[in-house]
């Protein structure tokens, strides 16, 4: 019997419209061939059979691929399709790569909506007179794609602007087209094995937060001012700046931006760029954004990226962007490294380390897994290096051994392949890695060096002063504990090694924090003999502040030392 599947927000709210739109979805899939698809939804079922009797139908099954056919559908059913194709396109773990690779090519490029209707949408927003607002608006827009289209503009200053404009009706259309797609998600996994090992109902439940946050312009203004104040000392990256008086949930108000597209290349030919300049300080901004802040443009394809005056690199269009904590920075540099110097032990254990694959994993096997995925891809000319395809590889072959998805490792393998793109199209002679590399080698030092240690002991200074008072008594009661033979540890299960590790981690940082314990008695005791530093030939406090300091280290190195990872 199918397990149930709860039914997801939006499954109880449908009505004739929701209906109508899946019927078009059914009609759609049918016309191109997507059977497939269609068996995997029960009510879609008939339409599998109905739809043999479409004329052109099979000349359109022989003459296009599945990936390609699907592009084609999602293309056809609109705006919120084409953004769910774009979101599948990042998730290699869960679809073939044929299909991956197609749906890499839908463009977001929709006509634009009535200018006139921008203007009023504007105007409402903002709660004033188009006029007073921007005395010049152009009509004609700039750019056009499915949630939004930009249009020029100037304050009354004269200051020129972009504003970006929502298409109205957009949130209607897309809370109706989610509505269907929680529920066919859900008949899905009720009725098919295969649905449920897709997960689909979680994938259209990422795909909603991340097209509800796009819909959200005050939020995409956010974004590019938590990213221009990330760059604000480092010319080599512009952000536009946001005009918060005339931004609202529908309109973003930005500073315009007068670079060159990074792919017209004879546009930069003409402008005088420096195709060195521009591609080091591609590399730099990406491992700024990455390593450094830990937040990034995840969605810089060429369309977002241009090149301004003295070889500046400039981006727009905030709606995406990515996360990385400082641990998952770290774990990825040392990984990267590790492939970069083919040090496949290493990469197998930074693997284990982060938790992405379970402590009962075979190493030996994962590390040969790794060889294999690796050698392919560093046996080629330098220039023709790809990361990306590297850490592609690497979620299709680890599956087998139950390495876990990790969304944002997703989002920047997406970010990866799109940088690389840019590079190698701007600039084939170079490879953005040999840039990255000493960048990353000299982070990597730095962040486990005595300036990190520093950071991390300020950081956890409030927990310190909570457990150090309970700190002797809670020692006295485990050690009694454990030599009355009271301790009792069951160790059983898949996380038998990952109990034994943390185990020996608690027993590094006692020993640590004893130790320091009795430095710090020692001191205590030296200050209260008087003349105790005579032999040494300095006075006795000098000696107990060594001995306590070096106590208070060791304490406070036992209490920040590696905690388990949840």
């Amino acid at each position: 019997m199918a397990r149930a599947t709860p039914r997801p927000p939006g499954y109880r709210r449908l009505g004739p419209r929701h209906a109508w739109r899946m019927l078009r979805i059914a009609r759609t899939f049918a016309k191109y061939g997507l059977d497939e698809l269609l068996g995997l939804i029960p009510i879609f079922r008939p339409y599998a059979w109905v739809s043999r009797l479409i004329p052109f139908r099979n000349r359109m099954v022989r003459r296009h691929s599945r990936g390609r056919r699907l592009r084609l559908a999602l293309e056809a059913l609109g705006p919120p399709f084409i953004k769910l194709g774009q979101v599948l396109s990042t998730r290699r773990d869960l679809l073939p790569p044929d299909i991956i690779d197609e749906l890499a090519f839908l463009q977001d490029d929709v006509a634009p909506f009535d200018g006139d209707a921008a203007a009023a949408i504007v105007a409402r927003a903002l709660g004033d007179d188009l006029a007073t607002l921007f005395p010049e608006f152009d009509r004609a827009p700039v750019a056009s794609a499915s949630i939004a289209q930009v249009h020029r503009a100037a304050l009354p200053d004269g200051t020129p602007v972009a504003v970006k404009v929502r298409r109205p009706g957009i949130e209607r259309l897309i809370d109706t087209d989610l509505a269907v797609m929680f529920a066919i998600a859900a008949l899905g996994e009720r009725a098919h094995p295969e649905a449920r090992r897709l997960k689909l109902v979680a994938v259209v439940g990422e795909f909603a937060k991340t097209i509800h946050d796009e819909l959200d312009l005050e939020k995409e203004g956010a974004h590019a001012s938590q990213l221009r104040r990330n760059f604000r000392d480092n010319p080599i990256l512009l952000v536009p700046q946001v005009h918060w008086h005339r931004t609202a949930r529908e309109v973003l108000t930005l500073e315009w931006i007068e670079g060159v597209a990074i792919d017209e290349r004879d546009a930069l030919a003409r402008a005088g760029a420096d195709v060195e300049a521009v591609s080091r300080f591609a590399a730099e901004v990406f491992f700024q954004q990455v390593f450094r802040d830990g937040y990034f443009h995840a969605d810089m394809h060429p369309g977002n990226v241009f090149v301004g005056a003295g070889n500046q690199l400039q981006v727009v269009d905030f709606g995406i962007m990515g996360t990385l904590a400082a641990d998952q920075r770290r774990y990825l540099a040392d990984m990267l490294l590790a492939f970069l110097e083919r040090d496949y032990p290493r990469a197998a254990w930074v693997h284990l380390e982060a938790g992405y694959v379970p402590p009962d994993t075979d190493m030996a096997a994962f590390e040969d897994a790794l060889r294999a995925i690796a050698e392919p891809v560093l046996d080629r000319p330098l220039h023709e290096i790809s990361m990306a395809h590297l850490l592609i590889r690497l979620f299709q072959t680890t599956r087998r051994f139950h390495m876990e998805t990790q969304p944002q490792l997703i989002l920047l393998q997406k970010t990866m392949v799109n940088v690389e793109g840019i590079a190698r199209e701007f600039n084939p002679a170079m490879n953005i890695w040999t840039a990255v590399q000493p960048l990353l080698r000299e982070w990597m030092m730095a962040e486990k060096g005595p300036a990190r240690l520093w950071r991390e002991l300020r950081r956890e200074a409030p927990e310190w002063g909570r457990l150090l008072p309970g700190l002797p008594r809670q020692t006295a009661s485990f050690l009694e504990r454990a030599l009355n033979d009271e301790l009792i540890l069951n160790l059983r299960g898949p996380q038998l090694e990952a109990i034994r590790s943390e185990v020996r981690r608690g027993i590094g940082r006692l020993a640590l924090a004893g130790s320091g314990g009795a430095l710090v008695l020692a001191a205590a005791l030296t200050a209260l003999l008087p003349g105790a530093g005579a032999p040494l030939g300095f006075p006795a406090w000098w000696l107990a502040a060594g001995l306590g300091g070096a106590g208070a280290v060791l304490i406070l190195a036992g209490l920040a030392g590696p905690r388990r990872r949840d």
